[in-house]
């Protein structure tokens, strides 16, 4: 192979969003290999973080498909305790068909996804700043009508076995069906980003808002979709975690906000949009859900994983944007 075609072939290899995502996925992974041992290497071991990566991955999907078109949307930290409440308080105190609990928590994850949407095309104002302001409506909401209700900020569900067989329950009393459910979600999302013309829409708002809607680019629809897309798989794992634990509680997702962003920009996308793949959040997910659970099988102090987590991050930003700046050394060269 030539010198230009050797250069060419390591250009296109930096220039995608997951070889820095996937380097540091092995690097963790053997860190804690080593460090945790055979019960890390375990079938538990494995369970422990992929069963994190799953419900983290769900809601961090859509959320990298905002961050690639520019956007961000951090109300997923109200919209999956509303949702897992909406569907426990229909369900588990007053009653009604699992089907109706589960329509009423994803109506609700529509509403929130559109109102997020129309508000950032109508007001111009940031999204970090409307999702601000639904993620405090939305918990408010959802505190106040909870006790109004039931008299509790807690409401517990027995659903029917089929139901938990589906949508919450461990296979080999260890793995989280919604690993399954990860995995069907990614192919989808990958499709989109990757293989359809969607994907190139996704990529071109993110780069430049205006040139994209001058060429014709669907960008309010689009902008709308994957608000509706957040908001939506962020009820879905509120409704699939009521399922699981057989109850629901008030405040449970606020860690969702931070680890969803974490994961995305671990997985290579960047902040400023126009840049980042499906593998590569994958990979993220997966590598923060590693930290996260890894630290335990340790014989180190629990509390550094916060630490770890940080560090992590920053090194991943600083990693992302060396492999750019490596992509387009190489192509001037090529050139």
């Amino acid at each position: 192979m030539s010198e230009i075609g050797k250069l060419s072939s390591i250009g296109k290899v930096l220039r995608k969003p997951e070889t820095g995502s996937f380097l540091g996925m092995v690097a963790v992974f053997c860190f804690f290999a080593i460090f945790g041992q055979t019960n890390f290497l375990s079938a538990a071991g494995a369970a422990s973080w992929l069963n994190v990566a799953s419900t983290l991955g769900i809601v961090a999907l859509p959320v990298a498909l905002l961050m690639i078109a520019g956007e961000l949307d951090i109300s997923i930290g109200a919209v999956l305790p509303a949702g897992s409440m909406v569907f426990a308080i229909l369900c588990g105190h007053f009653g009604f068909s699992v089907w109706i609990g589960f329509a009423g928590a994803l109506t609700l994850g529509l509403a929130v996804g559109l109102i997020n949407g129309f508000l950032v095309l109508k007001t111009s104002v940031p999204s970090l700043i409307v999702t601000l302001g639904t993620l405090f409506a939305v918990a408010g909401m959802t505190l106040t009508l909870s006790v109004a209700l039931t008299g509790t900020t807690s409401v517990a569900v027995t659903p029917p076995d089929f139901v938990k067989l589906i949508l919450g329950e461990y296979v080999n009393g260890m793995f989280q069906v919604t690993i399954f459910w990860w995995i069907g979600i990614s192919a989808a999302y990958a499709f989109l980003l990757h293989y359809s013309p969607i994907g190139n829409w996704i990529l071109a708002l993110g780069g430049d808002k205006i040139s994209a809607r001058n060429a014709g680019i669907p960008t309010d629809k689009i902008t709308i979709f994957l608000f509706v897309a957040s908001s939506v798989s962020a009820s879905f794992v509120g409704v699939s975690q009521a399922i699981l634990f057989n109850s629901a509680q008030v405040s449970s997702g606020s860690s969702f906000i931070f680890n969803s962003i974490i994961s995305v920009v671990v997985g290579g996308v960047l902040l400023t949009g126009g840049y980042g793949s499906v593998v590569g959040v994958v990979m993220g997910t997966i590598t923060f859900a590693i930290v996260n659970q890894g630290i335990y099988f340790t014989a180190f102090d629990a509390n550094l994983a916060s630490l770890i987590i940080g560090v992590l991050m920053l090194f991943a930003v600083l990693m992302n944007n060396t492999f750019r700046r490596m992509a387009l050394s190489y192509s001037s060269r090529k050139k």
